[in-house]
């Protein structure tokens, strides 16, 4: 397992120095714009980055260690089968050394072996003027390479937290430095061209370069196609190994079994994902197979032998999700008998999903208070109102309750119409989340007596509000889809603290709390009326409490400071959506 970190730390290394090798060629190709002279500027500290002895090194060492991992890639994958993306970066990797190797010689080689001097005036001159198939030759084997990097580079930042922030202007500066390197190398060409018309400028430009005789470019070439043969020997035989590997494994056959009853036989060293590859089984991969992301994982249902433990990097990914045991990543889990697998995640994951998020957030039972909140009469109020008036006044009545439940130390769960649904408690206890609860009613009603003053002249009478709260156990955890995935609570609890919103109606008042509520916050309501209301799927009646004036209750500053741990985590969660 250190060895592939030790590979993925080398492919990442040598990938970010061959594109910012690419990047400051760009740059320099960019101030053709200016002129030609400005290029030969730009040219002088490109060369005072790369053509010196450890850069040199680097540079080279990148070269063919990058190349190197990309033949290892084919041979390494048990299937060839692969998203889109990863084939075409693939593809695009392996295209570049042939395409861009007789520039290289016909530049850095040139010059070391036989002193030409490679500047923009020979380059224009030869690619631009003299023999434009090679320029086109150029143009397309710098651009393969942008795209090959720049998909790699978008699949390593993508992960990141920041990313999505940012991805806007590092896409427009991906698309725009490409354009504006061939517009330079564009008005160089022509201005080349124009000045190559003069003999006497076209004969001093040739004894500065110094163009390799005929001997010498013939020289050149044989070692251009020696190396166009040896890539393409290079990947004739890593095709073939594969080849031979699975014609030695083939009696060590074994199956992955799917949920819906399909099997997959792959031979031992296959990875799951892989597996799901090869059956054409739809299966998430936001990092394409490397082990950085989790949004591949499965659950474990059956296996016909132990399994092999998950490596430093697997279980550092696994505990970031606080995976439960039984669970793996499938890129990395390599079968050694048969198994039957559940994917963890649709095939449609983005890279949200693959952030580290609290376990509770898979789904988890827990004790929590339940608050509802609703407007009276509001309908017959909107009636009345022309739409632009009625959404004005919604988001400011929003507003109101919203920075309630926020300073109180709850969840602001959902808007469901012109009402309100927040929890309190989760991640803390009970008794926590009923006085945060009862705080957060009080001060909605505070809230909402100055949404009434602001907004008196106009409305035709103040807005009333009814509010609910209920503690009991609830399943707890992020539910929806895409954009629309939140955390949320479901349970017969949430349904009675909804009920007891209700009741708000029938005793006249503007708080209904179940009397357990008042039990575990420590509070004394005994000037509170009592009811005993009968409960869908309870034996026994259900003692509530009805408080005319919310704004009666003892204010609980614990709330105002504290906040429960997964409250936090939830609404980073949510901000970062």
């Amino acid at each position: 397992m250190r060895a592939k970190v030790i590979v993925r730390r080398v492919r990442l290394v040598t990938g970010l120095t061959l594109f910012a090798y690419l990047l400051t060629h760009y740059l320099n190709h960019a101030a053709g714009l200016i002129s030609l002279d400005a290029m030969e500027e730009g040219r002088g500290l490109f060369l005072l980055l790369w053509r010196n002895g450890p850069m040199t090194v680097l540079l080279y060492a990148a070269i063919l260690a990058h190349l190197g991992l990309a033949y290892g890639s084919v041979y390494q994958r048990r299937s060839l089968r692969m998203a889109p993306w990863e084939a075409a970066q693939l593809l695009l990797g392996l295209a570049v050394p042939p395409l861009i190797v007789t520039h290289v010689i016909g530049t850095r080689l040139n010059a070391t072996l036989f002193g030409t001097n490679d500047n923009y005036a020979y380059e224009l001159l030869v690619t631009w003027l003299w023999s434009p198939k090679d320029g086109l030759l150029q143009a397309l084997a710098t651009g393969i390479a942008w795209i090959h990097g720049c998909i790699g580079l978008y699949f390593w930042l993508r992960l990141k937290r920041w990313f999505p922030r940012w991805a806007p202007y590092l896409f427009a500066l991906a698309l725009l430095l490409p354009v504006l390197a061939l517009l330079g190398f564009t008005q160089a060409g022509r201005e080349v061209a124009r000045l190559a018309e003069d003999p006497d400028w076209l004969e001093a430009a040739k004894i500065i370069i110094r163009f390799p005789s005929n001997d010498e470019a013939a020289l050149l070439y044989r070692i251009r196609d020696g190396l166009l043969w040896l890539f393409a020997l290079l990947l004739i035989a890593t095709l073939l190994a594969r080849g031979l590997r699975a014609w030695i494994t083939r009696h060590r056959a074994l199956y992955v079994t799917y949920p819906d009853g399909r099997k997959v036989m792959i031979q031992s060293g296959t990875t799951v994902l892989e597996a799901s590859r090869i059956g054409g089984i739809p299966h998430a991969s936001v990092c394409g197979g490397r082990g950085r992301c989790s949004t591949c994982r499965v659950r474990i249902l059956a296996s016909d032998e132990a399994l092999p433990e998950p490596g430093p990097e697997e279980r550092r990914v696994l505990d970031r999700v606080a995976a439960e045991p039984g669970v793996r990543l499938a890129c990395q889990l390599r079968p050694r008998a048969n198994l039957t697998v559940l994917p963890m995640l649709p095939p449609t994951a983005s890279p949200r999903d693959s952030h580290a998020r609290p376990g509770y957030l898979q789904g988890h039972e827990e004790e929590i208070a339940i608050l509802f909140a609703d407007l009276r009469a509001f309908t017959r109020f909107a009636e009345r109102k022309l739409p632009y008036d009625v959404v004005f006044l919604l988001n400011r009545y929003f507003r109101a309750m919203g920075t309630a439940v926020e300073q109180a130390g709850g969840h602001l769960d959902k808007f469901i119409g012109d009402g309100v649904m927040a929890l309190f408690g989760v991640g803390g206890s009970p008794e926590e989340g009923c006085r945060l609860a009862l705080e957060a009613a009080r001060r909605m009603a505070v809230n909402l007596d100055e949404v009434n003053r602001v907004l008196a002249h106009d409305l035709p009478e103040p807005l009333r509000i009814g509010i609910g709260i209920h503690v009991g156990p609830a399943i707890v955890g992020e539910m929806g889809y895409g954009r629309a995935t939140s955390m949320t609570a479901i349970g017969d609890s949430v349904n009675t603290a909804s009920r007891l919103e209700g009741l708000t109606k029938e005793f006249a008042c503007q708080l209904v709390v179940s009397a357990s509520v008042a039990e575990l916050a420590g509070l004394d309501l005994a000037d509170a009326a009592r009811h005993e209301i009968a409960v869908r799927g309870r034996s026994q009646p259900l003692t509530v409490l009805a408080l005319a004036d919310a704004r009666t209750l003892p204010p609980f500053t614990g709330g105002v400071t504290r906040r429960s741990r997964r409250a936090k985590a939830t609404e980073e969660s949510a901000a970062r959506r």
